[in-house]
């Protein structure tokens, strides 16, 4: 059995992961896209009735938001927010709780990362089959883009089921795995981080990041599926165009 070329290999092994990095790219962007997203922050302020809750505005909890945001996207350090709570002017979070954001800092960041890295690995491979195997390109292309979508369907699904039937769990295991320290416990009574995001919020924005990554999943999956098929019917109709039209009566040849 003739060896293969190591062009072969490397398209193969590019093809492969690029698989997975479909994955990767749908459900870290849809994490990035909630994490920058003012709306998820003031629907869940509105829906858990946080200023009642806080004491603090409604207004000044869009500031708290946008101060948030703003931490995971520049190099300030430490976090620091300042709120009226109940008409006195206060730092909004106690030390544990801004050295926990921190950590939290660190994994958003790690978060942008592997969108821009799985990106960059579909891209890489899309121009590689372009380049080195061109006439094979779109079937490529489509064939990784139906078993990307495939994959993160199963995936977010199974991960939904997990989360509808016990978020507590899994949101705690969340934790377990992605923190080194146990900064993240935190009293709901008189930590802010739990008093504005409590666990209904946690809830609703992983049902936001599920359903985002459903929607592209189902998006891939359906050009992926839809490209496949006209080729397959292209490739049919060239290879059976079909009996000539009859010739008009009283002409022979």
């Amino acid at each position: 059995m003739p060896s293969r070329r190591p062009v072969d290999i490397v398209l193969s092994v590019a093809r492969t992961f690029a698989i997975p990095a479909v994955l990767l790219f749908l459900v870290a962007g849809s994490v990035t896209w909630a994490v920058n997203d003012p709306g998820l922050y003031r629907n869940g302020f509105q829906r858990y009735h946080t200023a009642q809750r806080s004491g603090i505005t409604d207004a000044d909890l869009i500031a708290i938001g946008t101060e948030l945001r703003r931490y995971f996207n520049t190099s300030v350090e430490p976090l620091a927010v300042r709120a009226p709570i109940y008409g006195i002017e206060q730092e909004v979070f106690n030390r544990r709780e801004i050295a926990h954001m921190y950590d939290v800092k660190r994994l958003v960041r790690g978060t942008y990362w592997v969108t821009l890295g799985s990106a960059l690995w579909i891209l890489s491979t899309l121009i590689l089959l372009a380049v080195m195997d061109r006439p094979a390109w779109p079937s490529r292309a489509a064939r990784i883009a139906v078993w990307g979508g495939a994959v993160t369907l199963a995936s977010v699904f199974a991960v939904g089921l997990a989360a509808v039937a016990s978020f507590e769990q899994l949101f705690l295991l969340f934790h377990r795995l992605s923190f080194a320290n146990d900064l993240w416990i935190l009293d709901p009574r008189t930590d802010y981080l739990l008093i504005l995001f409590p666990a209904g919020f946690w809830f609703d924005a992983t049902m936001r990041v599920a359903l985002t990554s459903v929607l592209g999943a189902v998006l891939l999956l359906s050009a992926g599926v839809a490209s496949l098929g006209y080729r397959n019917w292209s490739a049919n109709r060239r290879r059976d165009p079909g009996s000539p039209p009859d010739q008009p009566a009283g002409i022979s040849e």
